[in-house]
């Protein structure tokens, strides 16, 4: 699953990229593993050999000046944008004399506002390109009927200047437009890239970004880049000290993470044991034989069972002896609804 990092130039998305994934200046694609506390619990008990993380993929794309930046660069963006499963706009909060905004005055409800509005266009002259395409055509085959169907849907909410997340489209409706690269279809999260006086001083994410965050149906997650740098060279013990300096019981790179992961749509089940504890990506929804083919394709093939557990039942109970004795395992079939934070041991037979 790949987070697509949008913003116009000096928004800061190249330190939300080096901050979440560590990788080194000018990199443009890297994996940023998802912070979960749980495994940290669950590695206190089991002592594995190895933890390993849930991960995501983020990619930044090139920045862009609604308006001003020539159309052919900005197509090439929007070409990155299509590829990404969700999108994160990186918005400036910050005033630096050192790093000047390029619409000289710092405005972020404006910038965001009009990074959304690009996004609408672009798919809006997709939406009729692609519908006046379809309707000329005398020999649909019933998936572009469809497809039609969806995009005559989609036009009127484009055009009232909304994206297609808020469109009500069906699960279907939605799939049947899948190859047709619509980008307001998809998640987006808004990263407020605050002054450091702003996160000291506890005033957070300016108010009218807040509201366009409202309008929009869209999380926005309060970050500062100048701070986190700070706090990445730190030794972990003295973070939490610094944090507690800011108000803050986390990093703005741990909220970033957590909210990407969300955005994408995914959550985490877990398996623990003295070789691995480990966190798997599924997407909600995900039904136990399903998820048991991320562990191994013959686990999902030769599924029997699930047996279940709560991560803060296994953490009361100590070990999974201690768990069945108290009769607080569960044992779950191949429709169990997988939720976030199960702990799952599965029997199969192949």
């Amino acid at each position: 699953m790949d987070l697509g990092l949008i913003g116009l130039p000096g928004a800061g998305k190249s330190a939300v990229l080096r901050l979440l994934t560590g990788a080194p200046a000018g990199t443009r694609t890297a994996v940023a593993q998802v912070p979960d506390p749980r495994l940290d619990v669950l590695a206190s008990l089991f002592h594995p050999r190895k933890l390993t993380r849930a991960s995501i993929g983020l990619t930044e794309l090139p920045a862009f000046l609604p308006g001003r930046t020539p159309r052919a660069e900005v197509n090439t963006v929007l070409d990155l944008a299509r590829r990404a499963d969700a999108l994160m706009a990186v918005i400036r909060c910050f005033r630096d004399p050192a790093v000047p905004h390029p619409l000289s005055a710092v405005e972020p409800e404006r910038d965001a506002r009009a990074l959304i509005e690009e996004l609408i266009l672009a798919d809006l002259e997709r939406v009729e390109s692609v519908a006046a395409r379809l309707g000329k055509s005398h020999a649909r085959k019933p998936e572009e009927t469809r497809a039609l169907e969806a995009l005559t849907l989609c036009q009127p909410v484009l055009e009232g200047g909304q994206p297609l997340r808020g469109a009500g489209l069906t699960e279907e409706q939605s799939a049947s437009l899948s190859g047709y690269g619509l980008v307001t279809g998809k998640p987006l999260l808004l990263a407020a890239n605050l002054d450091e006086e702003d996160l000291r001083g506890g005033q957070g994410v300016p108010a009218p970004l807040r509201a366009l965050a409202a309008e929009a149906g869209v999380a926005v997650i309060p970050f500062c880049a100048a701070v986190e740098e700070e706090i990445a060279a730190l030794e972990a013990a003295e973070r939490a000290d610094f944090l507690a300096a800011y108000g803050l019981e986390e990093t703005g790179a741990e909220r970033l993470a957590r909210a990407a992961y969300a955005a994408l749509g995914l959550i985490s089940f877990l398996t623990a044991g003295e070789d691995e504890v480990r966190a798997w990506p599924i997407r909600a929804g995900t039904r136990a034989r399903q998820a048991a083919g991320k562990v191994h394709s013959d686990i999902e093939r030769g599924f029997i069972r699930a047996e279940v557990a709560g991560w803060a039942d296994l953490e009361r109970a100590g070990s999974w002896k201690a768990l069945r004795e108290q009769g607080r395992l569960r044992i779950e079939g191949k429709d169990y609804v997988v939720q976030d934070g199960d702990v799952i041991e599965y029997r199969f037979n192949v």
